[in-house]
């Protein structure tokens, strides 16, 4: 009796088995609709690393999230002379993505000598209310720091003045934070 439990126990995980195999090879609906019948019928996802939630980046967090932060950087980057007395970091950084990447297009300008609202208008992709006339090229596009920087001074080398400006903003950020 017991024997014949095992066989059926067995012959039923096989054929379920067998029948899920033969499903998975299906290759489903074709034609125009076949994506979106796949998306329909697909669940949210397979990968299980994409079922963990992960903790929010702080390197590129927006200033104002972390305000104690803000007024540190603040005042550091205007005793360093990047930022004009007056000026806040929440306000000059607001259109660019990240903080770091803000901070190292502040110390691009000083080391080169080029204007801020050239540099994060090609960054961003965005004209804002500040004149850029006097930016000799501009792009509609959001380029990268490097990107930016051989736009507006091509004689310049854009990639290792990127990394220095970079590193700069990264001991800054450190700096900030303890």
């Amino acid at each position: 009796m017991k024997n014949q439990w095992i066989v059926v126990g067995v012959a039923v995980i096989g054929f379920s088995l067998s029948a899920f195999g033969a499903a998975a090879q299906d290759p489903g609906p074709q034609g125009a609709g076949a994506a979106e019948a796949a998306k329909a019928n697909a669940p949210h996802s397979y990968n299980p690393i994409k079922w963990v939630k992960k903790s929010p980046d702080t390197t590129t967090a927006q200033p104002d999230a972390k305000s104690d932060l803000n007024k540190k950087l603040t005042s550091k980057l205007q005793m360093q002379g990047l930022l004009p007395a007056n000026a806040d970091l929440r306000d000059t950084c607001s259109p660019i993505r990240g903080l770091d990447e803000c901070v190292a297009a502040l110390h691009v300008g000083h080391n080169l000598g080029l204007d801020f609202n050239c540099l994060r208008s090609n960054m961003t992709g965005v004209h804002s209310s500040t004149d850029i006339s006097s930016c000799k090229a501009t792009s509609d596009k959001a380029l990268s720091l490097s990107n930016a920087i051989h736009a507006l001074r091509p004689d310049a080398n854009s990639k290792a003045e990127a990394k220095n400006a970079e590193k700069q903003a990264h001991n800054d950020m450190k700096g900030s934070r303890s």
